[in-house]
C-alpha cells in the first residue's frame, strides 16, 4: 500500500526511524538490514515470479527493554561489537536518503558489508 500513496518512506524499527528516503530508491536497494527483511516480505502479484524471502533469526526485543545501540542487531547478519556499543545516527548515504546502519554504504546498489576491522 506505502508503495502506491506515498512519494516518501520512513521505515521504522521499536519507535525509532531506520531508513529515510523517497520510495523508489528504498523499494529498489533499501540500505538498512531490516528494510530488506520487511520488503522481502511484500507479496508478489505474479505466482511464477522469483522471490528471495529473507527470514531473520535471532531474539525479537520487547519494545520496553530496547536493547543498547542498535535496536535491530539482535537479529541483523552485520551486526559487529560496535552495534552493541553505540546505536547508529541515522546519516546521509546518499542524496534524499539516509540509513541508521553502520554499515549503511553510499552507493545504493551495492549490498552492505561489515568491514574487516573497526
Amino acid at each position: 500500500m506505502v508503495r502506491h500513496v506515498a512519494d516518501g518512506v520512513v521505515v521504522m524499527y521499536l519507535g525509532r526511524g531506520v531508513e529515510i528516503g523517497r520510495k523508489q530508491t528504498i523499494y529498489a536497494a533499501p540500505q538498512h538490514p531490516y528494510t530488506q527483511a520487511l520488503l522481502s516480505a511484500v507479496p508478489q502479484p505474479d505466482p511464477d515470479a522469483a522471490c528471495r524471502r529473507i527470514v531473520r533469526s535471532g531474539d525479537v526485543p520487547s519494545p520496553t527493554r530496547v536493547p543498547s545501540g542498535c535496536s535491530f542487531r539482535t537479529r541483523c547478519p552485520l551486526a559487529q561489537e560496535i552495534c552493541a556499543k553505540e546505536r547508529p545516527p541515522l546519516r546521509e548515504v546518499a542524496s534524499d536518503r539516509a540509513a541508521a546502519c553502520h554499515f549503511a554504504t553510499p552507493n545504493p546498489l551495492s549490498v552492505a558489508r561489515p568491514p574487516s576491522s573497526r
